[in-house]
């Protein structure tokens, strides 16, 4: 572990999935894992010198409360070797979500060539997250035909809450994202839906 690890948990998955990259591009910090409380709650955690950490998650606090993600934040200072295993423990799937619930930073061919792709100025990605899964599957069917836009996958967090991430170029999916965004009230509750332009590295190596 390194000298320093922050929490940064939100009630939703997208203000928790956008302070993070606000939190890599703010600080020299990296992610360490994100995990799912399986409550409509999720966790990001990321590592590095404590000044780093509170700059990061300082950064963080204030982005996801104006997504009204309710962050709850701590940081551990020189943590104790042996909490590795709860803090940064293996992989865990969740049968009620059908879905892992702890997602570690991939790191591959294909993470390569998203992050080759975020150098562009255009690249983007839409998230639209809903109560209900039915308004999330007509949202981003709206939303792929609204523009050209690539369906990157999906998360959930029990309570009914889904989120859908989908990626293109800046103009494609903030036309997506509206678009999705109109149709979720007709089936469902909006819980939040936001475009990160040029997601950061960390952000892309923990997307579903």
């Amino acid at each position: 572990m390194n000298a320093a690890i922050g929490f940064l948990e939100t009630t939703g998955y997208t203000p928790a999935m956008i302070a993070l990259d606000v939190m890599c591009k703010t600080a020299n910090v990296q992610p360490l894992q994100s995990e799912v409380n399986d409550f409509l709650g999720f966790v990001v955690k990321v590592t590095g010198e404590l000044d780093a950490v509170k700059s990061a998650i300082e950064a963080g606090i204030q982005i996801a409360e104006g997504l009204a993600g309710k962050p709850i934040t701590n940081i551990l200072s020189n943590p104790e070797p042996q909490i590795q295993p709860v803090i940064n423990g293996p992989e865990e799937y969740n049968g009620l979500l059908e879905q892992n619930v702890v997602h570690h930073p991939v790191e591959d061919e294909t993470m390569q060539k998203e992050t080759e792709m975020n150098k562009d100025n255009s690249y983007a990605l839409g998230f639209i997250e809903t109560q209900g899964f039915t308004a999330v599957f007509n949202a981003i069917d709206q939303a792929c035909k609204a523009a050209n836009v690539e369906v990157v996958g999906k998360e959930k967090l029990g309570g009914g809450y889904v989120t859908v991430v989908i990626k293109g170029d800046v103009a494609a999916v903030n036309a997506a994202v509206e678009a999705g965004e109109a149709e979720v009230a007709k089936l469902g509750n909006l819980i939040a839906a936001y475009v990160i332009p040029r997601p950061s590295a960390s952000v892309l190596s923990l997307l579903p």
